[in-house]
C-alpha cells in the first residue's frame, strides 16, 4: 500500500517535498519512483531510487531540480521539489516494484501505485 502526500498549490519559484509512505511485507526489496500527470498528456516518470537507495534516476526535465530520496527505517520515500515551473502542474504519484540489489533502477512495470497528489504551480 503507497499513500502520498504533500502536494498542493504554490507558487512558481517555491519549493516542496513530496513524501510517500509505504507498508507491505519486504519493503527494503522495493525499487520506489515518482510519476507524474499534466492535464492531457501521459503519466510520465520523473525519478526513481534503487532499494539500496544510492542509486537514482532523473528525467532530463527535472534533472538539478528535484531529489529523490528514501529513508527505509521510515518505509517512506520523498521527491524535494526547488524551482517550481507552471508546467510542474500534475497529479504525481508514487510507484514500487519489487527488485532484486543487483538490478537497475527501472523506469517502467511498477508493481504497486499510490493514490496520487495534485501539486498545481501557478505563475
Amino acid at each position: 500500500q503507497l499513500q502520498a502526500s504533500g502536494g498542493g498549490l504554490v507558487q512558481s519559484g517555491d519549493s516542496l517535498r513530496l513524501s510517500c509512505a509505504y507498508s507491505g511485507p519486504s519493503t527494503s526489496r522495493y525499487g520506489m519512483g515518482w510519476f507524474r500527470q499534466a492535464p492531457g498528456k501521459e503519466r510520465e516518470i520523473v525519478a526513481a531510487i534503487h532499494r539500496n537507495g544510492a542509486s537514482t534516476f532523473y528525467a532530463d526535465s527535472v534533472k538539478g531540480r528535484f531529489t529523490i530520496s528514501r529513508d527505509n527505517t521510515k518505509n517512506t520515500v520523498y521527491l524535494h521539489i526547488n524551482s517550481l515551473k507552471p508546467e510542474d502542474t500534475a497529479v504525481y504519484y508514487c510507484a514500487a516494484k519489487h527488485m532484486i540489489l543487483t538490478a537497475p533502477i527501472s523506469t517502467t512495470s511498477y508493481d504497486y501505485w499510490g493514490q496520487g497528489t495534485l501539486v498545481t504551480v501557478s505563475s
